[in-house]
């Protein structure tokens, strides 16, 4: 199994990877707003041009939701490689937006979309067989690339995570379990089935997979609205329109030029791309919780790679609240790991520590005596909070030195923060009066007065 020295080699490199796309997506982003600030196109769509309108095209099968219709060559502009059938050829305002997408990452992001590629090769195939079981067009396995460059640990500035990119709502809507434990929108096979469970869920929705796309960037409820308002039956009208942002209106473009170049790397100029090993792993059930570093030892890996192959872990080892635990080894290493593990007593697999409170301590004090956060004592006592404690009862701490802040810690501490510094709102007693009642009273008052 590849050790993909570019994700897990260590922690350090994890986060420079993680900043560098960033930034780079972020320039994506601000490139595509120039982008769409720039289109003067006439607002014109398949229908005005005299063409099959493309929604027509895309809604022939509306009623089915697994979006296999969408495949068929029929629904394709001839000689296009353009993905889930969607037409675009004979819109100007399409074809402008996709070329500018397709300059954009083969010139000026080409050496982070290089990597974006390589990545994708160690995951494209697990989730391939996701798409497949839930009968799904297999080519939304690039939406990844525009998402998060195949980043498992991507995080947005609205706190999507993963390389769907799921905010935390539509995730446990959809099924994933984000808890202090662990973050499932990071692992690549449970978030990719809830990611095609909502895409199957918009496409049935929408009967178009412009649209259904258009709805997975911005949400079902603002493409519906646009809709209602413009009066637009396609996703090409609504780029005219000034209903959706100009991330949404580059959305669907954007994955169009990415699955392109995907599909075809070498007639867009990327050559000699070094692709990571598909993803192959070992799978245990463990009945009792593990530390990451005694898996690592029983497996004789490290702590990087059992991180690699569990990215849904946030904490020091498994849920201790979680029984019969799945944990990802590498390939060929179950029976090593099952018969080291044995040798291990149960009490020793698992570390936490444990605080007696004193009178008078609170949640509060112990952790800030632990040096941790109060949710991560809330956390692991199952606790609300607010409960009094009693003298001598038994507090579990996180073990020294083995607690970190992941970046959802850290932006939930930065808006505690920012709570606290924002002053609360002054009473309005000794405020004027500016209503126009208030203004109204005044005068009579004045009025009589005089």
């Amino acid at each position: 199994m590849n050790k993909d020295s570019g994700d897990v080699s260590s922690v350090k490199q994890e986060v420079k990877s993680q900043k560098a796309d960033n930034q780079a997506l972020a320039a994506t982003d601000l490139s595509l707003d120039k982008v769409a600030a720039a289109h003067k196109a006439p607002e014109t769509s398949d229908n005005a041009s005299g063409h099959p309108a493309i929604d027509k095209t895309d809604k022939q099968d509306a009623g089915d939701k697994q979006g296999a219709a969408v495949q068929s060559e029929d629904n394709q502009d001839k000689n296009t490689a353009s993905p889930l059938g969607i037409s675009y050829k004979s819109n100007a305002t399409a074809v402008k937006a996709i070329d500018k997408n397709i300059s954009l990452f083969k010139d000026r992001i080409k050496e982070r979309f290089s990597i974006w590629l390589e990545r994708s090769a160690k995951y494209i195939e697990i989730m391939k067989d996701v798409l497949k079981e839930k009968k799904m067009p297999e080519e939304l396995v690039f939406l990844p690339i525009v998402e998060s460059g195949f980043n498992l640990n991507a995080y947005s500035r609205a706190r999507a995570v993963g390389p769907w990119q799921f905010i935390a709502a539509t995730a446990k809507r959809y099924g994933l379990v984000i808890d202090w434990w662990r973050d499932e929108r990071k692992d690549p096979i449970k978030s990719t089935n809830a990611a095609a469970d909502y895409l199957k869920d918009l496409y049935g929705m929408f009967g178009s997979w412009k649209l259904a796309l258009a709805a997975y960037n911005a949400g079902e409820g603002r493409i519906m609205k646009a809709l209602k308002k413009t009066g637009a039956e396609d996703y090409w009208s609504l780029l005219h329109t000034k209903q959706i942002r100009p991330e949404t209106k580059e959305y669907v473009p954007r994955y169009i030029a990415a699955t392109m170049i995907a599909n075809t790397p070498e007639e867009y100029g990327f050559y000699n791309l070094v692709y990571h090993e598909p993803l192959e792993y070992d799978e245990v059930t463990l009945d009792s919780p593990a530390d990451i570093e005694v898996i690592a030892k029983c497996a004789e890996s490290t702590v990087e790679e059992i991180k690699g192959l569990n990215p849904e872990l946030r904490r020091w080892s498994t849920p201790p609240n979680v029984p019969n635990y799945a944990v990802r080894l590498p390939a060929g290493t179950r029976d090593s790991f099952v018969a080291n593990l044995e040798s291990i007593p149960v009490e020793e697999r698992f570390s936490v520590d444990i605080y007696t409170a004193k009178k008078g301590d609170t949640i509060k004090k112990i952790a800030s005596k632990a040096g941790v956060p109060l949710g991560a004592i809330i956390a692991m006592n199952s606790l609300s909070g607010i409960e009094r404690l009693e003298q001598g009862e038994k507090i579990k701490i996180p073990p020294k030195g083995k607690y970190h802040d992941d970046m959802d810690d850290k932006m939930s501490a930065r808006k505690a923060s920012f709570k606290k510094k924002v002053p609360a709102k002054k009473s309005n007693k000794n405020n004027r009066n500016t209503s126009k009642k208030g203004v109204k009273a005044k005068n009579k008052d004045k009025i009589k007065k005089a």
